[in-house]
C-alpha cells in the first residue's frame, strides 16, 4: 500500500466534481454491499486519474483509501504480468499469473492497519506463501533480507528473511473472496499480515533476495522500516495477529 497521496501536484479539482465525490464517499457507508463494490471502483478508477490525492482521502463502503505515488500505474492482465525473484538465489525465476495459480494457495483473515489510521477488520487474503517462492528459488547463505519492486516504476519495500518466511506473509492473488483488482494493487500485492499496511506493496513485479534491508519508498521518507502494528510509528493500534 502506498499510505499517503501522492506528491506529483496537478490542475484543481474543480467543487462540483469535488463536492460530488464527496456525496458518494457518504453514500456508500449507508449503501447496499453490490452499491458499495459499485462505489469502490468508481474511487478506484478515480484516484488513477486524480493527481491531486484528493479521492484518497475519501471513505467508501468497504473501508479502504486508494493511494498511489505515481501519477499513473499500468494495468497488467494474464497475458502481460510476470513476477521476478532473483539476487542471491540458486534459481531466478520469472512467473506468470497462471504460474501463480496453479501452486498452493493459503488464506489469510486478519484486520488491516493503515498507519494513518484506519482499520479494515477481518480481511481475507489469498495467495502463495513468500517463502514456498524462496525455497523454489533457493536463497543462498549470505542472503538476509527480500526487496520488493513494483510495477508502478515507483514503489519498493523491505523484510528481513526472518519476516518474508513468515507464515502469514504472502504473495496475494485474492482479497475479500475475488481476485485481487488492479484498485488494490492486483493482480498481484505483497501481504505482510502483522505490519502496517505500507509494507504489503500493490502491484508487485519484483521480489529480489538481498544481504541486507534496503529502507522502502515510505522508510526512506521517516516510516519505520520495521512496522509491526501497535509497536512501531508511535503507533499503539491493537495488532493484527
Amino acid at each position: 500500500m502506498n499510505p499517503e497521496p501522492p506528491e506529483e501536484r496537478g490542475a484543481p479539482v474543480g467543487r462540483r466534481v469535488f463536492l460530488g465525490t464527496l456525496g458518494l464517499g457518504a453514500l456508500g457507508v449507508f449503501a447496499a454491499p453490490t452499491l458499495q463494490r459499485g462505489l469502490e471502483d468508481f474511487l478506484g478508477g478515480a484516484a488513477d486519474k486524480d493527481p491531486t490525492g484528493l479521492t484518497g482521502l475519501l471513505p467508501n463502503g468497504g473501508g479502504f483509501r486508494y493511494y498511489s505515488v505515481a501519477s499513473s500505474v499500468p494495468h497488467k492482465n494474464a497475458g502481460s504480468y510476470r513476477l521476478t525473484v532473483d539476487g542471491l538465489v540458486d534459481r531466478p525465476t520469472a512467473y506468470t499469473l497462471a504460474d501463480l495459480k496453479a501452486l498452493p494457495q493459503t488464506r489469510v483473515v486478519k484486520d488491516v492497519q493503515c498507519v494513518t489510521g484506519w482499520r479494515v477488520p477481518g480481511t481475507p487474503f489469498e495467495g502463495v506463501r513468500l517463502s514456498a517462492l524462496l525455497d523454489a528459488a533457493g536463497v543462498r547463505a549470505d542472503a538476509g533480507a527480500v526487496r520488493f519492486t513494483c510495477f508502478d516504476g515507483v514503489y519498493s519495500e523491505s523484510l528481513t528473511l526472518a519476516q518474508a518466511r513468515r507464515a502469514d506473509v504472502l504473495v496475494a492473488l485474492r482479497m475479500r473472496d475475488e481476485d485481487l483488482g488492479h484498485d488494490h494493487g492486483g493482480p498481484v500485492r505483497l501481504y505482510v499480515a502483522p505490519m502496517y499496511f505500507y509494507k504489503s506493496a500493490k502491484w508487485l513485479s519484483g521480489i529480489t533476495v538481498t544481504e541486507k534491508v534496503r529502507p522502502g519508498y515510505w522508510e526512506e521518507r521517516g516510516y519505520d522500516v520495521d512496522a509491526w502494528v501497535g509497536r512501531s510509528n508511535r503507533r499503539d493500534d491493537e495488532p493484527t495477529s
